[in-house]
């Protein structure tokens, strides 16, 4: 029981310590919260009066856990860009859930069996390793920095390691030409409204060169001039 509880105890601060990184570390601080709560549940179950119960039982609330956390992470990290923490730390859980619970009749399966089971443990390990490159490797996407900046600008946190400056700053994407405009659209009318003009101008200079404000949707200059409270 106690390896389980390490796994899920390192696994979870190791998560939280990550999602202070990320532009909306409220995902993987929730998912931080749930390995951390499962670790405690496994530490009070080793002192409980009737025993641990089923040795497999770790093992498929680690496959369970890990396996939802997998597909809830793919699409955070693939379709609305919010995330790229929790994939790849599910997928760590969701391996080791299920090769444990592969391994445990290993003995007793056919050859067939043993054989299956080994491919099936090998793409598995496959996959984490695809999470761990898209998701830790390559990291947060600009277009998520770009998202939370303008959360940020609707909370009113401009300046600060957590400001929307900060997050703006973090959002370049030299692929992407269209994100840079929006970021550098953004740090210009933060600076308008600050009335820092020489902050403004490099902002404005930057984004002519990549088509100026007419490659910059309208509907993001109007939410970003709303939330500033710019005529």
């Amino acid at each position: 029981m106690w390896p389980w509880i390490l796994l899920f105890s390192i696994l979870g601060i190791t998560v939280f310590w990550y999602s202070r990184k990320q532009p909306f570390p409220e995902i993987s601080g929730y998912f931080a919260a749930i390995l951390l709560f499962i670790a405690a549940i496994l530490w009070l179950a080793t002192s409980a009066p009737r025993g641990e119960g089923n040795e497999l039982a770790p093992a498929y609330i680690s496959a369970f856990v890990g396996g939802f956390a997998v597909i809830y992470g793919v699409i955070k990290m693939s379709v609305s860009d919010d995330d790229v923490i929790v994939a790849p730390f599910g997928g760590i859980l969701f391996c080791i859930g299920s090769i444990t619970l592969l391994s445990e009749r290993w003995s007793e399966a056919s050859q067939m069996e043993q054989i299956g089971s080994f491919i099936l443990a090998s793409i598995l390990v496959c996959l984490e390793i695809y999470l761990v490159f898209r998701g830790l490797i390559i990291g947060v996407q600009g277009i998520s920095w770009s998202k939370s900046g303008l959360r940020q600008i609707s909370r009113g946190l401009i300046h600060g390691k957590d400001g929307a400056i900060a997050h703006f700053e973090k959002s370049w994407d030299m692929d992407k030409q269209w994100i840079n405009a929006m970021s550098h659209s953004a740090l210009a009318l933060i600076y308008e409204k600050e009335n820092n003009e020489d902050a403004r101008m490099e902002h404005t200079m930057e984004l002519e060169k990549i088509g100026g404000w007419d490659a910059v949707d309208k509907s993001w200059i109007e939410a970003i001039r709303k939330h500033l409270d710019l005529s």
